[in-house]
């Protein structure tokens, strides 16, 4: 995978202290698990060591995927001028032709989603059919579950 993912410095630097912490704090916890379990003796049939090895696995392949992103990320700055065009970092307004609801999103990096809060990663589908769109446009967006009609109705930046 050699996609690039874009992020803000944020985001970044909290997937970096995410990983710190596993492999400085969370890491050193499951060796001394396993290394306890490890003491009690026959670890053929000792289901404390197999839980603590698998555990400690689990975390490695975490800090994996993790380390991964980080190696991928590019570090986006948004534009000093807002341009009235759906961007990285742009907070939009839209209105869901379907329902007649409206719905604010942030275009965020990956790390920094939350789709509760309206936080939505630049790279999902939902994201990628309203970059470089304008106010007053309207987009239709294929999403797994179907596709959704919105009208694009403000883009601003939040300091």
């Amino acid at each position: 995978m050699s996609d690039r993912i874009p992020m803000t410095r944020a985001g970044y630097d909290k997937l970096k202290a995410e990983v710190e912490d596993l492999e400085t704090v969370e890491m050193p916890k499951l060796a001394q698990r396993v290394a306890a379990a490890r003491s009690e003796g026959d670890l053929s049939e000792n289901a404390e060591y197999h839980g603590a090895r698998e555990s400690q696995g689990m975390l490695q392949a975490k800090i994996n995927v993790l380390r991964d992103k980080l190696s991928r990320a590019v570090i986006v700055e948004r534009a000093k001028e807002p341009t009235g065009e759906v961007v990285f970092g742009a907070t939009i307004r839209v209105k869901d032709l379907k329902f007649g609801d409206e719905e604010e999103y942030v275009l965020v990096g990956a790390g920094e989603e939350d789709f509760d809060s309206g936080r939505i990663n630049v790279a999902s589908p939902l994201a990628q059919g309203f970059l470089g769109r304008k106010v007053g446009e309207k987009v239709s967006i294929d999403v797994p579950a179907g596709t959704l009609k919105y009208e694009i109705l403000e883009v601003r930046f939040e300091d």
